[in-house]
């Protein structure tokens, strides 16, 4: 793709990349001049049913900026033409406990029509829509939605969302040009996610047939040594020679490691508790995180694999912040085959892991273009 690249025009108001064919400034219009803000359906628990009611969308329907049925609620209530969802809607989450998710969306496809949403979401509709959408990702977006949150409510009202202001060329073949080459991108990540998606369920369901195809033989106490961490990420420092990891990965770094090898990180405190990942190498953990390390005659990948796919569960203490104590967990056995067979076993294992991380990193490749080109293609 040729793009005509406006550095040296700057004054004007037209972005720093265009398709060459193309030519003239872009106008500063509302989202309210553009198309309507509707708020979603209010219902009662008593409305709710398991089957052969509407779906009603809300948050948790919202996935990766596409719609997502794994999570679902029916209703059998009376629905307003008016809120009824239509090919090309923009789903919007207007009202979350969870400030960071105000704002998330995705776009109706024919297949998500002819549903509802519910009163915490909001659709916008306009003709414009699949050139609207992308712009709903930019920074200048998610300015706006911070800009009019509520002082205690984590919220945007209509109102607010068709204050919304933003750029767009005169010329509507240039918008569905724009829309298209978005639309192709997004598209495509969408396979990438499903793609990823796939892999993790293999590597998932090979771990759980792979280390638990005999009876647990072995007390996890017995293969692995647990150790503790009293850095907070307060302490952390933005570089230095060794990573530092939490609950989200990478936090930070430190010149001084706790460790010096491989070891399984378990999260310990926290939404995230029992997550298993591995780390290499110098590094050090914060305080929410245990690090693992083999005992015996054992194989720490065979270990950490076993223990991906193990249920904490039962293990967990705590009603606001969950725990987990491997000196509870530590009794639970697992399937410790030979050695030879555990090796084999996380060699089988570690090819597929290896794959899903190649994949993961195309991801971000793609999600990196698009940052790129949102940043770049609007104003």
């Amino acid at each position: 793709m040729i793009m005509a690249d406006n550095n040296e025009n700057k004054v004007l108001n037209v972005p720093h990349l265009r398709f060459p064919e193309f030519s003239g400034e872009w106008k500063k219009h509302s989202l309210g001049e553009i198309g309507e803000t509707i708020i979603g359906l209010t219902y009662k628990p008593s409305d709710v049913v398991d089957n052969n009611g509407i779906i009603v969308f809300r948050s948790s329907n919202i996935k990766n900026g596409m719609i997502d049925y794994s999570d679902l609620v029916r209703v059998n209530k009376h629905i307003k033409d008016k809120i009824i969802t239509k090919e090309n809607d923009i789903l919007v989450c207007a009202r979350n406990g969870s400030q960071r998710l105000i704002g998330k969306n995705a776009i109706i496809k024919q297949e998500d029509a002819n549903n509802t949403f519910g009163a915490f979401m909001m659709v916008y509709r306009a003709n414009d829509n699949p050139f609207i959408l992308p712009l709903l990702s930019t920074k200048k977006y998610f300015s706006q939605v911070g800009e009019n949150l509520g002082a205690r409510i984590n919220q945007i009202t209509t109102s607010d969302f068709n204050g919304f202001e933003f750029y767009f060329p005169e010329n509507h073949a240039e918008r569905t040009k724009i829309a298209e080459l978005f639309r192709l991108l997004d598209e495509r990540i969408a396979t990438q996610n499903k793609i990823i998606e796939k892999l993790q369920s293999l590597i998932k369901g090979l771990a759980v047939a792979l280390t638990t195809k005999e009876k647990a033989n072995i007390a996890i106490s017995q293969c692995l040594e647990c150790h503790s961490s009293t850095l907070q990420e307060s302490e952390v420092l933005s570089s230095g020679l060794c990573k530092v990891f939490g609950a989200n990965g990478l936090v930070g770094y430190k010149d001084v490691p706790q460790m010096n090898g491989d070891a399984i990180l378990v999260i310990k405190d926290g939404s995230g508790v029992g997550t298993v990942s591995y780390a290499q190498g110098k590094f050090s953990v914060i305080g929410t995180l245990n690090y693992l390390t083999v005992i015996g005659n054992n194989d720490l990948r065979y270990l950490y694999f076993a223990l991906s796919v193990f249920n904490f569960q039962p293990y967990k203490t705590g009603m606001a912040i969950p725990h987990i104590y491997f000196k509870d967990y530590g009794k639970a056995k697992i399937y410790c085959p030979s050695l030879a067979e555990q090796k084999r076993v996380a060699n089988v294992l570690d090819k597929l892991e290896s794959k899903l991380f190649v994949e993961q990193e195309l991801l971000a490749s793609f999600n990196q273009q698009k940052l790129y080109l949102l940043g770049k293609m609007f104003i």
